[in-house]
């Protein structure tokens, strides 16, 4: 199938897919496999809107970095490459591959221009499912070159803050394990690893924003699998996470959004090395295999 549309000087057109059922609908576009309306049946919105006022993003998928690296460059076996915050994933056109009623599949392969900057034989596919009121996210890594490959893979995906019908109540962020995991922070886009404080109660965060004055809030180990997001006595979101241990929070302060970004891999530490394979939380895939990682958003009645 076709990934996209083409204009008159021959340049690619972003599509985007609609999925769902009668509890909750989906769009996907193919311009980063990035999801932009998150809507349940009774019409309320629980995505980000991607307003420019504070960031056009929604929901972008991170690979082959999360983060940033330093002086946006990363070393591979030495050799330097060019790489934008985030990597090349969230402004590349993926093709759809397959889709259903309640599922699609958008895939993005190696090319000359990815070469140029990530030189490795590589598959990401992402794949979006709903069933019943949950969304699942997917995203498979296939490593085609003959050596190992390493990445980090991590979602970004913005949330309503405040959720709708929640305006002016308290936003809670419950971690399933009632863990109060470390917390770092980024110094010019790069971690200091020096461990602060956790700001989690037996699991719970009362949400403010002025917690995000310093940027994101992330948490390398601990968060665990699971989490809420939710209101004072009001509509709460679940999430599961499979194969992603980092955790971070993160919102333009005043902005109405938050984003819960799981993720494995994370921005590069400051002052230390600038190869791939050194970052937090790599991974360095054998050539031949797969690697999956997924998350889970189940939306309330």
């Amino acid at each position: 199938m076709a990934g996209c549309r083409t204009n008159a000087k021959g340049n690619a057109m972003p599509i985007s897919i609609r999925i769902g059922n009668q509890d909750l609908t989906v769009d996907v576009s193919s311009l980063g496999a990035e999801m932009q309306a998150l809507t349940s049946g009774d019409g309320r919105s629980w995505l980000w809107t991607g307003d420019a006022a504070f960031w056009t993003g929604r929901s972008p998928i991170l690979f082959p970095i999360v983060g940033k690296a330093p002086d946006d460059k990363i070393a591979i076996d030495g050799t330097v490459y060019p790489m934008a915050q985030h990597g090349f994933a969230r402004r590349s056109e993926f093709a759809l591959a397959a889709s259903t009623e309640t599922m699609c599949r958008f895939e993005l392969a190696a090319s000359e221009a990815t070469r140029a900057v990530y030189p490795f034989d590589f598959q990401l596919a992402v794949v979006h499912a709903v069933e019943g009121r949950a969304l699942t996210v997917t995203a498979e890594v296939t490593n085609r070159d003959p050596k190992p490959m390493p990445f980090g893979l991590g979602f970004h995906s913005a949330f309503a803050w405040p959720l709708p019908g929640a305006s002016g109540r308290d936003h809670i962020v419950t971690l399933d394990n009632k863990g109060e995991p470390a917390l770092v922070r980024l110094e010019g886009g790069l971690i200091n690893p020096a461990p602060l404080p956790s700001p989690f109660n037996a699991g719970r965060l009362v949400l403010d924003h002025s917690m995000f004055e310093q940027d994101a809030m992330i948490f390398p180990d601990g968060a665990g699998e699971g989490l809420a997001y939710g209101s004072e006595g009001g509509p709460a979101m679940r999430f599961h996470f499979k194969n992603l241990p980092n955790l971070a929070l993160w919102t333009k302060p005043g902005a109405p959004f938050l984003c819960i970004e799981p993720w494995h891999g994370t921005a590069a530490e400051a002052g230390a090395s600038s190869e791939l394979s050194k970052r937090p939380s790599t991974t360095i895939l054998a050539p031949g295999a797969v690697a999956s990682f997924a998350f889970t958003v189940e939306i309330p009645q």
